[in-house]
């Protein structure tokens, strides 16, 4: 077999190599799991960190013009390794939200990453007042009322947004899917203990500015918060 023959095959069987990796690398099969907060909490300005809300319908982002136009801070955190499998690859992730107050006209809300673990306890209050914290929740001061605190009153988070979007009028609005979000998926996943959720931050420079999301203890459960995570099991 002549030296021009034999280059020709080896060609045509790199090539035939090739193309079957394209085709098992595109037949991955990609998972899509739905995932429930774990946990999640307004925290109300106040330099004692007297109030909270941890059972409340109602996760309040924003400034409020009561009492004397304090900020409001939504916490929440999704159990990852818990339901997506050790080793996964995150490819996609996006978070959907239930507006249900909104008195503030359009504003951005961003995500951030907390850096910091935190509570939620058994205060409730169907609005944005807030009730008296209780063991365990976070505040404006603690991240476990009363006895362990954060470094900056409220909240330690990073400075990084991992997504924003835009609510307005009541109704269902979507995170959709950023380099930051799977990259902060992908770290809670490998990393179980560095997992404390997300921080929603809402415009704070003027009142009356407050948006209201669909908690976790929602009575309706369409409403509550979902985060849609596509992933590629290894």
């Amino acid at each position: 077999m002549t030296r021009p023959i034999l280059k020709k095959l080896l060609l045509i069987a790199i090539a035939t190599l090739v193309s079957l990796t394209v085709i098992l690398k595109g037949s991955i099969a990609q998972e899509i799991q739905t995932i429930i907060p774990s946990q999640d909490n307004t925290i109300i300005e106040s330099a004692t960190g007297a109030f909270s809300n941890g059972q409340g319908p109602i996760l309040f982002v924003g400034r409020t013009n009561q009492p004397q136009n304090s900020i409001r801070r939504g916490v929440i955190s999704f159990d990852i390794a818990k339901e997506i499998p050790r080793g996964s690859k995150i490819t996609s992730v996006t978070l959907q939200l239930t507006l249900e107050k909104t008195p503030g006209g359009d504003q951005s809300i961003e995500l951030h990453r907390l850096l910091r673990n935190w509570g939620e306890g058994i205060s409730f209050h169907p609005g944005g007042r807030g009730d008296r914290s209780t063991e365990g929740d976070a505040t404006w001061i603690h991240s476990f009322y009363d006895s362990q605190f954060w470094s900056n009153p409220g909240g330690d988070f990073s400075e990084r947004v991992s997504a924003v979007t835009t609510v307005g009028d009541k109704g269902v609005y979507t995170w959709e899917s950023t380099s930051e979000m799977v990259a902060d998926l992908q770290q809670w996943l490998d990393n179980p203990d560095d997992n404390f959720g997300w921080l929603l931050l809402g415009n704070e420079t003027v009142s009356k500015t407050v948006k209201g999301f669909a908690s976790s203890e929602n009575p309706e459960p369409s409403a509550q918060p979902q985060l849609r995570v596509v992933y590629v099991e290894k």
